[in-house]
């Protein structure tokens, strides 16, 4: 089979692959008030984010999409509208960005 090659993931890190939601309708995370992280996601001892404060938003969406290893991590606590205002303003690794941007490549544009 000429010119045929298994898809190979776009890895958040070494060895993991990035997990992508299936549509950005289905990521109903809250868009307000204060969300903790599970140790899993976030290492740190503070793993409180207030939604209203911009950089807190982004630092927490940027560690929800680096670390998860579920999609029920990313319906649960990532907003599909926000996702895509803030887009361009997160510092992702190159493998989680070009996964997300190939399932959704309005992304690209937001």
């Amino acid at each position: 089979m000429q010119g045929h090659s298994p898809a190979v993931p776009h890895l958040a890190r070494p060895g993991r692959p990035a997990v992508v939601a299936r549509t950005l309708a289905e990521l109903n995370g809250p868009t307000w008030g204060m969300v903790e992280l599970p140790v899993r996601l976030m290492w740190s001892p503070n793993r409180r984010f207030d939604l209203g404060d911009p950089d807190q938003l982004l630092w927490m969406y940027e560690n929800v999409l680096r670390e998860t290893t579920r999609s029920e991590d990313l319906r649960r606590l990532v907003d599909g509208r926000t996702l895509r205002r803030v887009w361009r303003l997160l510092n992702l690794p190159r493998g989680v960005r070009q996964a997300w941007e190939s399932r959704h490549p309005g992304l690209r544009t937001a």
